[in-house]
């Protein structure tokens, strides 16, 4: 077993670690969608176009808050959008998850780490801008398989109630999430790119 993974927010009031954070334990990608684009922008980061957002994906079992956990911070795009968490002291984007529990998930904001080099080159970009206005995938099945083999073994060990992102008699985050309105959504859509 490696060494955990330290990580925390821009102002150090949350940090944290990743267990099993190698290039094995999870995938290391690098998305280019609007939405990711998006939320970056909402949390008054420079849009990241065009090198897009650097994400490390694992399940949520594996990641430990050591501090700040009532720091976190909570948005969604939209009414069903992905769970944005980020540290509510500065506004660092840290994780994104599902809307449940009971489907473990969870990116890591790679800019958050403490040595990055540890989860091993990236090897998914996904929403890769195209000429004609669409976007494709690189190493796309790769992702996939490794995010629903993660998933499948944290759902049939247990290991998914484990999870700092969730009451775990409700189910209900741990935080309020804010709904961004279609205006707020709309002023925050980053141009082609």
């Amino acid at each position: 077993m490696t060494r955990p993974l330290g990580f925390s927010c821009t102002c150090g009031a949350i940090r944290g670690s990743i267990d099993n954070a190698t290039p094995r334990g999870g995938t290391h990608l690098v998305c280019h969608c609007a939405d990711c684009r998006a939320a970056e922008l909402v949390l008054g980061q420079p849009d990241p176009a065009p090198e897009g957002v650097a994400i490390y994906q694992t399940t949520p079992d594996m990641i430990v808050l050591d501090s700040g956990a009532d720091r976190l911070g909570l948005m969604r795009l939209s009414p069903k959008g992905l769970l944005r968490w980020h540290a509510a002291c500065c506004d660092a984007p840290l994780f994104n998850t599902l809307a449940r529990p009971g489907l473990p998930f969870v990116g890591v904001h790679v800019a958050r780490l403490d040595d990055p080099a540890r989860i091993g080159p990236v090897v998914v970009h996904s929403f890769l801008p195209q000429r004609d206005g669409g976007a494709r995938h690189k190493g796309a099945g790769i992702m996939v398989w490794r995010m629903l083999s993660r998933m499948a073994s944290a759902r049939l060990s247990g290991r998914w109630r484990q999870t700092p992102f969730f009451d775990p008699a409700t189910g209900a985050p741990v935080a309020q999430a804010r709904i961004l309105t279609k205006a707020e959504r709309a002023a925050f859509a980053p141009s082609r790119g």
